[in-house]
């Protein structure tokens, strides 16, 4: 028996235009859009119905698997912890990031990436997730095991994307040493002395292995058609290299010119949904508006706070993007980057995910979560 329900007076986002209208799913699939009022449906009241969040990048899991420094929690509670979280952003599909090596051979990221991708996995065949997760494993190249803790995860359907990170201080992202300081003394815990010894072993470890583990990893996944991203590109050379190589998705770049060339090149860029809140990047960095004011913005990542995502979207507005055109960066757009033809927008014959939103001094609130035409919040 075909499962129908119908919601009316809801003010209706698309990828093109918003405007009040009504909705019907059936069977977890849109069926019906339409303009103007209808006695048919749950009445809405005006509020906003925007197609489900889709998050390309985000290692919010981590702080759950590790809520205090040296502090390890246990894993599925982790996950469903998380997956909660996820879910109350607004987000309905979802890549969690996980680490494949690491600058710091004590993190979690080094420890339990291969038990986080089995508890994944039983959570969803036991049907405990109320979103839909999939894998974006973030490759740190100076690893020196890199190539053998990876090999086990690059033929996970799963695994929706790879990311290519080097987060060697001095360089890239970490630039500006003294933002580098800042950071690992104040989330890490790291005294002075142990950065500066760290310091000395990562640029080593650079030089031994990054540039072998680069090529190796890009020729295995084009072998496979495994999309890539490059990750907090500075310069040109990091784009055209990336570009060079395949890679289809400039992630985090941190300047102007490095998002311009990825423009150029064809590479659709991420930048983080926490940057678009604070005002500017953690790190120095270019900041996300100064590029949605250049149009070189096309997905927003809640990166590691989820309940950026859509907040973001909305500022985007002041930056000069209609709503569809922001809404887009965290739907339809991230969506289609990694290949899902199905969700992403609200539209006839693809799935019923979509959120129910009101805002309330400028503030975007989540009031109701829909996955596949069923409740999740």
């Amino acid at each position: 028996m075909t499962a129908i329900f119908a919601i009316k007076n809801a003010r209706i986002v698309g990828s093109e235009e918003h405007f009040i209208g009504n909705l019907s799913v059936a069977d977890g699939i849109i069926n019906e859009l339409s303009a103007g009022a209808s006695q048919v449906g749950e009445d809405w009241d005006g509020d906003y119905l925007i197609p489900g969040l889709v998050e390309l990048h985000t290692d919010n899991l981590e702080k759950h698997l590790m809520p205090r420094p040296k502090v390890n929690w246990p894993i599925l509670p982790a996950i469903l912890a998380h997956d909660a979280q996820i879910a109350a952003a607004g987000i309905t599909t979802v890549l969690d990031a996980l680490g494949v090596g690491d600058i710091d051979p004590e993190s979690v990221r080094s420890t339990m990436l291969a038990a986080c991708v089995t508890n994944l996995q039983q959570a969803r065949a036991n049907g405990l997730l109320r979103v839909e997760h999939y894998l974006h494993l973030r490759l740190e190249l100076a690893e020196e095991n890199l190539l053998d803790m990876f090999s086990p995860f690059v033929n996970d359907p799963t695994l929706k994307l790879v990311s290519l990170m080097d987060h060697t201080p001095g360089q890239r992202q970490w630039t500006d040493l003294s933002h580098y300081r800042i950071y690992t003394t104040g989330k890490r815990g790291w005294s002075n002395e142990k950065v500066d010894a760290m310091l000395e072993d990562m640029r080593e470890r650079q030089v031994r292995y990054a540039d072998d583990n680069r090529r190796r990893i890009v020729e295995s996944c084009n072998a496979i058609g495994k999309p890539m991203a490059t990750h907090d590109d500075t310069t040109i050379a990091h784009v055209t290299a990336g570009f060079a190589e395949g890679i289809k998705i400039c992630e985090f770049p941190t300047t102007m010119i490095a998002a311009q060339t990825a423009r150029k090149h064809g590479l659709g860029t991420i930048m983080g949904a926490p940057n678009v809140v604070r005002g500017g990047s953690h790190s120095g960095n270019v900041s996300a508006a100064e590029l949605a004011r250049a149009d070189l913005l096309d997905v927003l990542s809640s990166d590691y706070v989820p309940a950026s995502l859509l907040h973001a979207a909305f500022l985007l507005q002041k930056e000069g993007y209609s709503l569809p055109k922001a809404i887009n960066t965290v739907s339809r757009n991230p969506a289609r980057m990694i290949g899902f033809e199905d969700r992403g927008e609200i539209a006839p014959g693809l799935r019923g995910d979509f959120l129910r939103v009101r805002v309330v001094d400028d503030i975007p609130v989540i009031l109701q979560v829909w996955k596949s035409g069923q409740r999740a919040i």
